[in-house]
């Protein structure tokens, strides 16, 4: 439980991720927080930091897998390299995030290349294209990068990926310039 306690009208006074040692130290927190000020109040003011909600967060990067090029459809764009796995919802071997539960996840997505051909990545859910990052005109400045991300809400078993546009590339290095990343912000 997360408490908040007013003790006047000036002060609130917050407990954050309180873990007790034993039911000693709730009751002493209950007490405090009902105690004899009626004006003193207990909340579960965030019941998705439960520890019965799964937590669910990934970061990937294509890594040193170089230039990736397609001249003919899309290519679907693997994502070797885990930075983060939490909730093992990402799955290294397919380039696909499974929403374990329904809820509303924050998906962030970047990409680099070389400027002498038309780079992008596009976001898919499920399968339809949900987002896209381009850059078309070579400016002669070596490489580009360029970036999305949205708040999306996901249904339990709903998969993201991510893949290159025909016609286009995409390049990474041990730096970690491309990338594919997200996590839940709250379940549903």
């Amino acid at each position: 439980r997360h408490y908040i306690m007013n003790t006047d009208y000036d002060t609130v006074c917050c407990v954050w991720g309180f873990e007790a040692s034993d039911q000693s130290d709730l009751n002493l927190l209950q007490h405090l927080c009902d105690g004899p000020d009626p004006r003193a109040q207990s909340y579960n003011t965030f019941p998705f930091l439960s520890s019965d909600v799964p937590k669910v967060a990934f970061a990937v990067s294509l890594g040193g897998n170089g230039l990736q090029k397609t001249t003919t459809g899309n290519k679907d764009l693997v994502y070797k390299t885990i930075l983060t796995n939490i909730g093992q919802a990402y799955n290294s071997e397919t380039g696909v995030f499974t929403a374990p539960i329904r809820g509303v996840y924050y998906i962030r997505f970047t990409a680099n290349a070389p400027t002498d051909f038309t780079m992008s990545a596009v976001l898919y859910k499920n399968d339809a294209a949900v987002q896209l990052i381009t850059h078309e005109q070579p400016s002669g400045e070596g490489s580009d990068t360029a970036s999305n991300g949205a708040a999306l809400l996901l249904e339990e078993g709903d998969r993201l990926s991510l893949k290159l546009w025909h016609n286009t590339q995409i390049w990474d290095n041990s730096n970690h310039h491309s990338t594919f990343s997200g996590f839940l912000l709250f379940p549903m």
